[in-house]
């Protein structure tokens, strides 16, 4: 009997599992099954190990985000940030002259 592959059969499958129960709401599961029985999922193992994967991402997401607003509410931090900024400049500068006079030379 042939083996029944979809289109996700290549998508990323985790080299290890582990089989558990979930309790879910009703309308949940039932939504779950709508969609694999209309094949845009290939399971409900497939559905929620990809929702679980968007969700975990959003948080990491979001931590990065927290440490991103910290660093802009320190003030030594930002002192920081304008002490680099400006030594980049300076050769930034001196770079872009240079290249002006080797252009006006032509």
């Amino acid at each position: 009997m042939p083996s029944k592959t979809s289109k996700r059969a290549s998508v990323r499958r985790p080299a290890r599992t582990r089989r558990t129960t979930v309790a879910l709401p009703v309308e949940l599961l039932d939504a779950a099954d709508r969609v694999v029985n209309a094949g845009k999922a290939d399971s409900r193992a497939d559905l929620l190990s990809r929702g679980l994967r968007r969700e975990l991402a959003a948080r990491r997401r979001a931590e990065i985000d927290a440490a991103f607003l910290e660093m802009a509410n320190d003030p030594e931090y930002q002192a920081e940030a304008i002490v680099m900024a400006e030594e980049a400049v300076g050769p930034g500068w001196e770079a872009l002259q240079l290249s002006e006079r080797r252009r006006a030379k032509r």
